[in-house]
């Protein structure tokens, strides 16, 4: 089964390599499945931490906790986020260098640290504020570094036909993190002591990282990354250890087909300059379809997600104590929509789901907002509608990521996620501002109209953009969507199609 040659005695040298088509011929085994659950509890975490910092931030203001003002209590939130942006950029570029299994390793250990040091806050004074806020930071940049190292993991280990499903599944676990964090505040806050149900809260998320990163300690390497930088033994070893283990579980191996092999040339140091230049030069339409469809469905999800409690509490009377169940709905919404479409992005197609995912929750919010302004919802068919559209635009957020993980080259996959994360943080930071400002007091309805329509445009735009300049992905290898930079030649795809040298 050894099918990976390299030029004899020359270090850094030239590889002729079948591991992407040794990878991609692979039928669905129990390892795919354990490599899915280990990396899916990224979103579920990052769901959680969102969920439990929101839940929570009425109770840090009670002298029982920490009694902290209100715009104290709001940065945490912004000290989270902006973690998130300078984890995914400093562990994206680590993650391309040294590897996905040592980053997502490292990164969940951050997470744990940064969020398990949270509960240990004791006070209010100055030196604790700034320690709340170190381990906010410190959790948030785990967090962003998870999404740039997993996302870059999953693609290059998960079969070609089936990454599409995998990948928007994974990205809709951050609901189901959300439900947990939702299910679990509410009873530590309102069961068990204020002062101690706070601490608990943030303390899950590290408890299910602790389980998982024994989990984590068991799965290989990216061959494709060893196979890029000049590690073509360690890759035909990782591998063939796949492939064994897929053999054990009953299912036999087809040969693969000498055509499909890729030939290149190990990896040089490429940093974020080098991508710069992949970006603008030699994929300057992925770029903008890449930037576009983060940056949109990150305004629209953060506007509506982080102020929902403001639209149900001034405009329909939900109590405060009531509103975490109107949650629960919502993300049950949010999550069906990826585990139950997703398999049509790889046979329906990329182009047209993506597109078509967000035309749909573009068109339905728009239909929601003239329902609103006209009085003709309630609190529950709001949340409904919320529900209708989310499951929609929740499988194209995932798609986003699908998108920005599976367009550029190998070389900087990892640097490409938390470059286009990191621009979907920033923009997606102003929607709570925008809808937060237009929600007011809840006595005029007319600017949130105006505001939901915005959101439909923005939606919209972003489905128009995948129509025109979406990749069909569908069905085939990573190094035929975008090759690698240090392909030195010609070579075949895993489906026999042309691949050019770059």
């Amino acid at each position: 089964m050894t099918q990976t040659m390299t030029t004899a005695g020359t270090p850094g040298g030239v590889v002729r390599t079948l591991v992407p088509a040794r990878i991609d011929r692979l039928p669905w085994s129990r390892f795919h499945t354990r490599l899915v659950i280990a990396f899916g509890v990224a979103w579920i975490l990052d769901g959680l931490e969102i969920t439990v910092a929101s839940a929570v931030a009425g109770a840090l203001t009670k002298s029982q906790t920490l009694g902290l003002s209100a715009a104290a209590v709001g940065l945490i939130a912004t000290v989270y986020l902006a973690g998130e942006v300078v984890g995914a950029l400093f562990f994206g570029r680590l993650s391309d260098k040294l590897g996905r299994r040592k980053l997502f390793m490292i990164t969940l250990a951050v997470y744990l640290c940064g969020s398990g040091l949270t509960a240990l806050t004791l006070g209010s004074g100055a030196g604790w504020v700034v320690f709340l806020y170190a381990t906010r930071f410190v959790a948030g940049m785990g967090i962003g570094g998870e999404y740039a190292a997993i996302n870059s993991a999953i693609d290059e280990l998960i079969p070609a036909r089936y990454r599409g499903r995998v990948d928007i599944a994974v990205n809709g676990t951050y609901w189901a993190g959300a439900i947990i964090g939702t299910l679990s505040t509410f009873i530590l806050l309102n069961v068990i002591n204020l002062s101690l149900g706070w601490r608990l809260g943030f303390l899950i998320g590290p408890v299910l990282a602790l389980v998982i990163l024994l989990v984590r300690r068991n799965l290989p390497e990216s061959p494709r990354w060893q196979v890029t930088n000049g590690r073509a033994a360690e890759a035909e070893a990782t591998v063939t250890r796949i492939e064994h283990a897929v053999e054990a579980a009953g299912h036999p191996l087809a040969p693969v087909d000498e055509n499909a092999a890729i030939v290149l040339r190990p990896a040089d140091k490429i940093g974020y300059l080098a991508l710069t230049r992949v970006l603008f030069r030699r994929y300057p339409r992925r770029a903008v379809l890449g930037a576009s469809l983060m940056i949109t469905q990150s305004f629209l999800y953060n506007a509506i997600f982080f102020t929902y409690t403001l639209v149900l509490g001034n405009f329909y009377g939900v109590s405060a104590q009531s509103a975490p169940l109107y949650l629960i709905v919502f993300a049950v919404g949010n999550l069906l929509g990826p585990l139950t479409i997703g398999h049509l992005f790889d046979t329906v197609g990329r182009r047209r789901m993506i597109s078509g995912t967000y035309l749909v929750s573009g068109a339905l919010l728009a239909v929601t907002a003239v329902l609103f302004y006209a009085g003709a919802l309630t609190a529950v068919t709001q949340t409904i509608a919320w529900c209708v559209i989310f499951f929609f635009a929740s499988a194209g957020a995932s798609s986003a990521y699908l998108t920005v993980s599976e367009i550029f080259p190998i070389e900087v996959r990892a640097k490409a996620i938390a470059v286009f994360f990191a621009i979907a943080q920033c923009f997606g930071a102003m929607g709570p501002l925008v809808y937060g400002a237009l929600i007011g007091t809840g006595t005029q309805r007319f600017p949130l109209f105006l505001g939901f329509l915005l959101g439909a445009a923005v939606m919209a735009v972003g489905g128009v953009i995948a129509a025109f300049l979406g990749v069909d992905a569908e069905g085939r290898s990573l190094e035929e969507i975008a090759t690698p930079l240090g392909a030195v030649r010609s070579t075949r795809s895993a489906g026999g199609t042309a691949v050019a040298a770059g």
